[in-house]
C-alpha cells in the first residue's frame, strides 16, 4: 500500500505542478473570478502547509510550521517560487512515505484532528481526496483564465 500510496501521491503532485507552470500569465495565478474565493496560488500554498503539516510534520518529524492564514492571504510569489514549494512537498512525501511500512498505516494518526481513532492510513486517503479536490480547483481556474 505504502508504494501505491507513493506513486498517486507523486502523479497527482506532478499534476498540480504542472497546473501552476502552465498558466500563461503569471500574474493570474493570483487572480479570482466571480464566485471564485481562492486564487490558484492561494491553493497551491494551502496544498503545501496542509500536506508539509499533517504528513510532514506529524508523522515524517520535518518541523514545519505552518501558518494557514498566509496560505490564503499571501499573493504575488512568483510562478517558479510556487513550483519549488509544490516540488519541496512532493520530496517530503516521497521521503516520509519510503520511511514507512505497510503495518504503520494500521496505527492510530496522532493527533484527533481527522476524529478520534482515525488510522494513518484513512489519513493518507483523507489527505489525497483534499489535494485532488484543490487540483481540480486549480485546473478549472487555470483553464477559466488561460483564454
Amino acid at each position: 500500500m505504502i508504494q501505491a500510496l507513493l506513486e498517486v501521491y507523486n502523479k497527482h503532485m506532478q499534476m498540480t505542478i504542472t497546473d501552476i507552470s502552465a498558466f500563461t500569465n503569471e500574474e493570474d495565478i493570483w487572480k479570482t473570478a466571480e464566485g471564485i474565493n481562492n486564487s490558484a496560488g492561494n491553493l497551491a500554498l494551502h496544498i503545501v502547509g496542509n500536506l508539509n503539516y499533517f504528513i510532514g510534520n506529524i508523522l515524517g518529524n520535518t518541523g514545519y510550521v505552518r501558518d494557514r492564514d498566509a496560505e490564503f492571504s499571501s499573493k504575488g510569489i512568483p510562478q517558479q517560487e510556487l513550483v519549488n514549494l509544490l516540488q519541496a512537498t512532493n520530496t517530503m512525501l516521497s521521503t516520509t512515505l519510503s520511511g514507512l511500512k505497510d503495518t504503520d498505516l494500521n496505527n492510530v494518526y496522532p493527533i484527533d484532528k481527522f476524529g478520534e481513532g482515525k488510522t494513518v492510513g484513512y489519513v493518507f486517503v483523507y489527505l489525497l481526496a483534499h489535494l485532488d479536490y484543490h487540483l481540480g480547483q486549480i485546473n478549472y481556474h487555470r483553464r477559466l483564465l488561460n483564454k
